[in-house]
């Protein structure tokens, strides 16, 4: 399944080059629900948020009042993570979190999951160069992603996986890395990173993996497909 994504910035949506380059912004919020609309997923990233420097949370609200918004961005406690879900999220995203002194926070992901669910959270695992990397993908961890999820697997219903490298190059994505995620856990896959191609989106479809897609439909160069 082809997800939207949104990602917000000083209050605008916008596309990322390797999280820094601004690529893409539109002030047309309007539009993009509507164009969105009928999608049984999409992705709503807070960006300002998961940099520390402000949040996007009126609009995030009133993005998930219109979709069905899985919410990532700055989910750094259980408190935040019921205030996401409070707010209409269906789903919360928890990504640099996670990690405390080079590996998993096991004792965050359990409080996470007794207070919230398995079933209701997303762990955000992102990969650079082999190994995770937190931080808004500045800090690099000296684990993979395969074995960041094994430990965390108990705890979350589901892994959004981004192949960094990739990330907003419009070059295609790394479905060699995506397998070995996939192959490492029970739990649902999510891809992010790089996918520009409706057969890319099809290929990661057939190994029961979902495709987070955003520049290429910000660009043009992918164009949504009906809602399945």
């Amino acid at each position: 399944m082809l997800i939207p994504s949104i990602d917000l910035l000083g209050g605008r949506i916008v596309q990322l080059v390797q999280g820094e380059r601004l690529a893409v912004e539109s002030d047309d919020l309007d539009g993009w629900i509507a164009r969105f609309s009928g999608r049984p997923k999409v992705q709503l990233i807070d960006l300002d948020a998961a940099k520390a420097q402000g949040h996007n949370n009126a609009l995030v609200t009133r993005i998930c009042a219109a979709l069905p918004c899985r919410v990532g961005g700055g989910i750094r406690s259980v408190a935040r993570a019921q205030e996401v879900l409070a707010g209409g999220a269906t789903h919360a995203i928890v990504g640099s979190a996670l990690f405390a002194n080079g590996t998993v926070d096991l004792r965050f992901a359990e409080e996470l999951a007794g207070a919230i669910g398995p079933e209701r959270l997303i762990a955000a695992v992102d990969s650079k160069g082999g190994k995770v990397v937190i931080h808004g993908w500045r800090t690099g961890l000296p684990l993979t992603a395969v074995e960041a999820i094994r430990e965390l697997e108990p705890f979350f219903g589901g892994f959004l996986y981004t192949h960094v490298d990739r990330e907003g190059l419009l070059q295609g994505t790394d479905m060699t890395a995506i397998r070995e995620v996939k192959a490492a856990t029970t739990r649902d896959v999510i891809a992010a990173g790089g996918i520009t191609s409706m057969n890319e989106v099809d290929e990661l479809d057939a190994m029961g993996v979902d495709a987070v897609v955003g520049m290429a439909l910000y660009t043009g160069r992918l164009t949504l497909p009906r809602a399945e």
